[in-house]
């Protein structure tokens, strides 16, 4: 019986690398390793993994369509242009702004647009997406619609089993679900979030992000024309799913 569900696709096993380095057990509350830099000491700080998650989920939670959200991971978008893999964006509202993140040395040619036509679709993709060895991060805006706990979980373990940033872009509305992510925020005010939930950490943190921290002279991702002719970045590839 026990044989059995360690060969269901939706147990976790566990990270065999970090197993043999002397990690924590599978039970653990660490079953993670360091994080990847948030690019905001104050973040870090208060993250248990001192950084973004590369082995489960974040959830961000926002009034907006979370396209201006999308500053808090701008610094981390920077050092992932470096591995020269996709950074996919699944269903934004919203086009990226081109200029703006090539301005952050960010390789527009290295975004993937992908359209879902339904949201059954958006799922799939989604769930491709992280489980691809090609992305290093996804980026997939679920919108107001309803979803199944267990739809999420197959996300939240998708994520589990890839080292890509995975982040799921939801209304402030669903903050009384519950949610298999490994992170959950939400954008209180501007540069103001909040962490309502992350795996072996306290609870309910308030943050301040300090706009010292930012990268000198250059524009920030808050800054996001909010509007549908916003320029799609140069040379990037696009898919309709």
């Amino acid at each position: 019986m026990l044989e059995q569900v360690i060969k269901r696709n939706d147990t976790w096993r566990g990270r065999q690398d970090y197993f043999r380095a002397g990690g924590a057990s599978a039970n653990s509350n660490l079953h993670g390793a360091q994080g990847l830099p948030t690019g905001y000491s104050t973040l870090d700080a208060e993250l248990r993994q001192q950084g973004w998650p590369t082995d489960g989920m974040v959830e961000l939670l926002s009034d907006g369509c979370g396209m201006g959200a999308m500053g808090v991971f701008l610094p981390a978008m920077e050092q992932l242009s470096e591995q020269a893999r996709w950074q996919t964006f699944i269903a934004p509202p919203y086009i990226p702004y081109a200029p703006l993140l090539a301005a952050r040395g960010i390789d527009t040619g290295q975004i993937l647009m992908v359209h879902p036509r339904s949201r059954e679709d958006l799922l799939w993709a989604t769930e491709q997406a992280l489980r691809s060895t090609t992305c290093s991060a996804v980026f997939s805006w679920l919108g107001a619609q309803e979803y199944r706990y267990s739809e999420l979980r197959r996300l939240q373990l998708a994520a589990a089993d890839s080292d890509s940033l995975a982040v799921l872009f939801r209304p402030n509305q669903i903050q009384g679900h519950h949610t298999p992510a490994s992170l959950r925020l939400q954008m209180r005010e501007y540069r103001k979030v909040r962490i309502l939930k992350q795996r072996g950490g306290q609870r309910v943190i308030d943050v301040t992000l300090p706009p010292e921290e930012d990268s000198p002279q250059q524009p920030q991702l808050w800054e996001l024309p909010q509007n549908p002719g916003a320029g799609q970045p140069a040379g990037a590839a696009e898919y309709r799913a």
